[in-house]
């Protein structure tokens, strides 16, 4: 049945036996920059509340609010020590003051956007809190994207999930295998608005 069905199976008997608190901790830790399966932890508690195992209201609310409240806290880390974590490692994976300053500004032109839809990415999702709290972007407009950017993540995956959730097992193997090409085309979509905003930016500039 494929990966995505493994997955499920293994993560079914600790969600039911830790319910909600689990899906809090690993959406949450996740979400500051700890590697963790949160995607498909949402994804496999939607299914359960497809089934009446798990109440679907709580499971977006939790994944929100575990989602919002971690990258706040990434930011926080970005913003009050991200510039001492780069100086100590960034040597490692050449990054420097030249990097920060090009971050900062690529943030404030367009951070928001980042912000919005990096949890769609693997890693990004990781990393968006950290890269725009070391970049210094504006925490109430931070926290205005990354609200934003949790909400279409857990309608997608959460929701979404839910009412395909009695067909999702069937055809878990056909995701596996088209999951390359939903990625591919999504990465073209959010490109091409980029490019016309970032157009759109340049004609409106004196």
């Amino acid at each position: 049945m494929g990966f995505l069905h493994d997955s499920l199976m293994w993560l079914e008997p600790y969600l039911m036996q830790y319910g909600y608190l689990l899906l809090f901790a690993v959406i949450f830790v996740e979400s500051f920059g700890v590697p963790a399966p949160g995607q498909t932890l949402l994804i496999a508690a939607a299914v359960l509340a497809s089934h009446g195992k798990l109440n679907i209201a709580m499971v977006l609310f939790i994944a929100f609010l575990a989602a919002t409240i971690g990258d706040s806290l990434g930011y926080a880390i970005g913003y009050f020590g991200g510039h001492r974590l780069i100086q100590r490692f960034g040597r490692y994976v050449r990054i420097g003051d030249a990097q920060i300053q090009r971050m900062q500004t690529s943030f404030t032109r367009y951070g928001g956007w980042v912000v919005t839809f990096a949890r769609f990415f693997e890693v990004l999702r990781q990393v968006n809190g950290l890269v725009a709290g070391t970049a210094a972007m504006s925490f109430r407009r931070f926290l205005l994207f990354n609200a934003t950017g949790a909400l279409l993540w857990v309608g997608v995956w959460g929701l979404g999930t839910y009412y395909l959730g009695r067909h999702l097992r069937r055809y878990a193997g056909y995701f596996d295998q088209g999951s390359l090409y939903f990625i591919l085309v999504l990465v073209v979509v959010l490109g091409g608005l980029m490019w016309y905003l970032l157009a759109q930016g340049r004609r409106r500039r004196p």
